[in-house]
């Protein structure tokens, strides 16, 4: 650097200067020393970033660790299941407060862009978007949901508390402490002034629990041109991180048939059970285990009254897969083969929705999730699993990388167990630190590369 300087200071000197010899030692003495000190203050504000070695960083994410408690507990006390529509707007806010104080630019958005499913409320609840903008190239998104499964009343009974080494409470894993983690790795890279990556956008949606309506299209549309998201769903009982996941449908068969005396005049009703019955039968041999393609019949109903031929009958099958391409050919199959009836005068309807797509890992994927397990086992010298093979859950990573060619990567977020169980929901509270400093960590290293 010194060399430089004089370098600097000797060009000055033959070029700006020369000509101007009424400028005195003394005055020249000092505006040299002004200058050096700015040029020191320029290279100590350009590479502040990389001043803060991994012992620094985990000494500053150390100290956050209390905060992070705090800023829990106040999400979980928050009743938010996804249709307590006061609860989203009120945790959305509180949301949106927290993120402003990294620095970011926020907006809470009710989207009108939805996708209706079977069983999606009228009215759902908001997306807090945040972008915080640096001054690299690199496009980072965080994702996380507000919304939980306990119906609003719940609280009273299961409030948030630590017990040794667990903290508990209404969905404390899924996903509070997703939305707690992302707060913190921003508070993080504010507080070493790390300001090299491009963007970084956080979305946090408020009805992942019903299959993420009205927040899926935002969450695809953002991810098309991002070079890595983070989602930060718990990372499970065990310490993991996720790169597939299957996608999940819905087929509804509907039966119509013609009510009639069971006893008196059976022949004269359409027996609505039988060809149900029937149908099912004729769909049972859909499923590809080797291909990951899965259907089962789960639920099914018929009929009120024991002496009466039903005139409806319905039932629904879980469908699973690893393409989307997978679900197209499994409901052209489906619509081909209610066309064959046992009773010709039964009617006989099939709809089909694609709940989530599959997340389909790529390279990047892969090579982003080998990098956190070097950081999480040589650095923290803690043990991480990579999961390549497809797990059988869903997730909002996959809207993500629907058309998107990101390395995204699922299970950011703390260990814990007990999902969806008022009782026994639980975080790891020593997974805090390790899980701010990783995805910190993978921030900083993505940032440092473009």
């Amino acid at each position: 650097m010194c060399e430089i300087q004089i370098d600097i200071f000797k060009y000055l000197n033959d070029r700006t200067l020369k000509g101007h010899k009424f400028v005195m030692n003394f005055d020249y003495f000092f505006f040299k020393k002004k200058v050096l000190f700015g040029l020191a203050m320029a290279s100590l504000i350009s590479t502040s970033t990389f001043a803060v070695n991994n012992e620094k960083l985990k000494t500053v994410i150390k100290a956050q660790e209390k905060n992070y408690l705090v800023t829990l507990k106040d999400l979980v006390n928050i009743e938010s299941d996804s249709k307590n529509i006061d609860g989203l707007k009120h945790i959305s806010k509180f949301i949106a407060e927290q993120l402003k104080l990294t620095g970011a630019e926020v907006n809470i958005i009710q989207s009108q862009d939805i996708h209706k499913l079977q069983g999606t409320p009228e009215e759902l609840g908001p997306i807090v978007k945040a972008v915080l903008k640096g001054h690299g190239k690199s496009k980072i998104m965080l994702i996380a949901h507000m919304d939980t499964v306990y119906p609003k009343g719940q609280l009273k009974d299961n409030p948030f508390k630590i017990e040794g080494n667990k903290a508990y409470g209404l969905g404390v894993l899924d996903d509070k402490q997703g939305i707690a983690l992302i707060v913190s790795v921003l508070n993080t890279l504010k507080k070493i002034n790390y300001q090299d990556y491009g963007t970084i956008t956080v979305l946090v949606n408020a009805d992942e629990e019903i299959s993420s309506p009205s927040s899926r299209k935002l969450i695809t549309d953002t991810a098309k041109d991002q070079d890595i998201v983070l989602s930060f769903e718990s990372s499970g009982k065990e310490s993991s991180l996720s790169l597939a996941t299957s996608g999940i449908a819905s087929a509804h068969l509907n039966i119509r048939g013609k009510a009639s005396h069971a006893g008196s005049n059976p022949e004269e009703g359409v027996n609505a059970l039988t060809e149900l019955s029937y149908q099912i039968s004729q769909m049972q041999d859909l499923s590809q285990p080797e291909k990951g393609v899965k259907l089962n019949w789960t639920v099914a109903s018929a009929g009120k009254t024991q002496n009466v031929i039903p005139d409806t009958a319905n039932a629904y099958a879980d469908v699973r897969a690893l393409k989307l391409e997978d679900f197209h050919k499994i409901e052209k199959i489906l619509q081909e083969r209610i066309k064959n009836k046992k009773i010709a005068a039964s009617e006989v309807t099939l709809s089909f929705e694609v709940i989530r797509p599959p997340l389909i890992t790529n390279d990047q994927s892969i090579k982003l999730a080998k990098h956190a397990q070097s950081i999480y086992q040589k650095e923290l010298n803690l043990p991480i699993e990579v999961r390549i093979k497809p797990l059988g859950g869903g997730t909002d990573a996959a809207f993500a990388g629907l058309e998107s060619k990101a390395a995204i990567v699922e299970g950011i977020g703390l260990r814990g167990d007990g999902f969806h169980n008022a009782k026994e929901e639980y975080i790891v509270l020593d997974t805090i630190v390790p899980r701010i400093y990783l995805a910190t960590r993978l921030i900083i290293d993505a940032s440092s590369k473009q």
